[in-house]
């Protein structure tokens, strides 16, 4: 693709310069279009070393308002970062609705480096791209604008500029020895290159082949290909976009009216059980910290059902120092403003780390859903976005450990009257616990179509039953050990 791309021709300069004119004033009005209409915005640029990446980002974004848009040079990840999932740092990155992020190199660099470098295998670097099609997907689906953009130059050119940089200390620090190497093997990172533009060049994400030989050519082409895909953004802000079928593999589940709620637990067997569970738990967390092995557990259920004792048991069997327990409430703006898995992307453990989720990413295709939160098209797309996002999670190495926790509507009532007329416990219910008890029914059905799409092979759902809330904490505890056990015989 890089050798044989098309040069559009580049204009006469008084052309140029009466079309550059006209394209910076359209993308500063455009800006304003953009934030009205609350699209989001992710602009990556790419490209060979020297190529005048940085040079022409900085023309880009000249006459744009800076209140309403950020850039992030993107180096190789730090040592913090290579302990969360390859995509992680990019999606904490997107932007709010109504604003631009622009990244002066990312995931591509990354991805073309470890392969050139002999660092990812042909299956891993065929994962690395299926992972970046769908986290593209995902974004432009949700009514992101994702424009990429690739700058060329041939091999004498970005000698001629390496050279150039490196003969002033005031530039010699913007060469780096991988820029170096990258001219010396340049048909080496041809190939690799057009390898990977050829695998991610996809309709709802293009890519754009620029000519890096002349800065303002560039500037240019990058100034109009922006305008243009905003025009089309905004004329196609709110449409619905097909919903992808599921394809992976799932694990049947019984519908919650199936689920025999009447197993207990004697207060001598739960007290013998919960000091061996929690003793075995520790001890496979510190193999688990030992190992690098991340741990999520998400948990779901009924108000009043036992979420919180249930995980209270499971944290104090876990050294203090490698957990965290992640409540999730009503989003914040900031939240509400980003695609909705960001805040749960934004919270995952460290490798060796457990993360446990009191409330998870299945609000989406519950609460609203049936609160009315966000449009059809969202929730039912959202099954196959987070069997995409807990298939990273699986591939990065993670333990998923989902539980919803169970109850009948006569014990749930019985819990309510019970925090309601007890003044230790009364701030437990609010006036949304009696309301969503009047829409028990639609969150059944909710709950039965969760589980059948999304209780994956790879991360399936476990119920707990929570009549007797003993009985479904030691039940918690056993399956998450044995989840843990066969992670590390693997």
């Amino acid at each position: 693709m890089i050798n044989e791309w098309s040069k559009v021709k580049r204009p006469e300069q008084e052309e140029l310069e009466s079309r550059l004119e006209a394209a910076r004033e359209g993308l500063a009005e455009r800006q304003l279009k953009i934030r009205d209409g609350k699209v989001p915005v992710f602009v990556l640029f790419e490209g060979f070393g020297a190529a005048g990446k940085g040079s022409v980002l900085g023309k880009i974004i000249k006459n744009m308002d800076p209140r309403f848009y950020s850039v992030d040079t993107m180096k190789s990840p730090t040592e913090e970062e290579m302990r969360k999932p390859f995509l992680c740092r990019y999606f904490e990155r997107i932007p709010e609705a109504g604003r631009f992020v622009f990244l002066d190199g990312g995931w591509v660099e990354e991805v073309v480096s470890d392969r050139v470098h002999d660092r990812l295998s042909d299956g891993k670097y065929k994962e690395r791209v299926d992972s970046i099609k769908r986290f593209e997907r995902t974004l432009t689906d949700n009514g992101y604008l994702v424009m990429k953009f690739f700058f060329h130059i041939d091999k004498d050119v970005q000698k001629e500029r390496l050279e150039t940089l490196e003969a002033h200390k005031n530039t010699s620090w913007r060469v780096s020895k991988e820029d170096l190497y990258q001219n010396r093997h340049y048909k080496k990172y041809c190939k690799a290159y057009n390898k990977y533009l050829d695998d991610t060049n996809v309709s709802n994400a293009p890519w754009y082949l620029i000519d890096g030989s002349d800065r303002k050519w560039a500037e240019l082409q990058i100034l109009e290909l922006l305008n243009q895909g905003i025009d089309t953004a905004l004329t196609n802000n709110g449409v619905a976009v097909p919903i992808i079928q599921n394809i992976f593999p799932m694990v049947k589940m019984p519908k919650l009216a199936e689920v025999d709620l009447d197993k207990s637990l004697t207060d001598e067997e739960y007290d013998k059980l919960l000091d061996k569970c929690q003793e075995k738990l520790g001890r496979l967390h510190n193999e688990l910290y030992r190992r690098k092995v991340p741990v999520i557990i998400a948990y779901e259920g009924y108000d009043a059902a036992g979420k919180g004792g249930n995980i209270k048991r499971v944290a104090a069997a876990l050294d203090a120092r490698g957990y965290v327990v992640n409540p999730i409430a009503s989003p914040e703006p900031h939240e509400k403003a980003r695609h909705y898995l960001w805040r749960f992307w934004t919270r995952l453990p460290k490798t060796g780390h457990v993360a446990i989720f009191d409330r998870t990413w299945y609000g989406r295709v519950m609460v609203e859903r049936i609160e009315g939160f966000c449009s059809e098209n969202d929730w039912r797309r959202a099954y196959n976005e987070i069997n995409e996002f807990e298939k990273e999670l699986y591939d990065w190495g993670a333990v998923v450990v989902k539980f919803w926790v169970d109850i009948d509507k006569d014990t749930q009532l019985e819990r309510f009257n019970l925090r309601q007329n007890t003044p230790a416990k009364q701030w437990k219910i609010t006036d949304e616990d009696w309301r969503n008890r009047e829409k028990w029914d639609q969150y059944e059905r909710a709950v039965d179509e969760m589980f059948e799409k999304t209780s994956t092979v790879f991360a399936p759902w476990h119920i707990l039953e929570s009549n007797d809330k003993k009985y479904a904490r030691i039940k918690a505890l056993n399956i998450i050990i044995d989840a843990i056990e066969k992670r590390l015989e693997k």
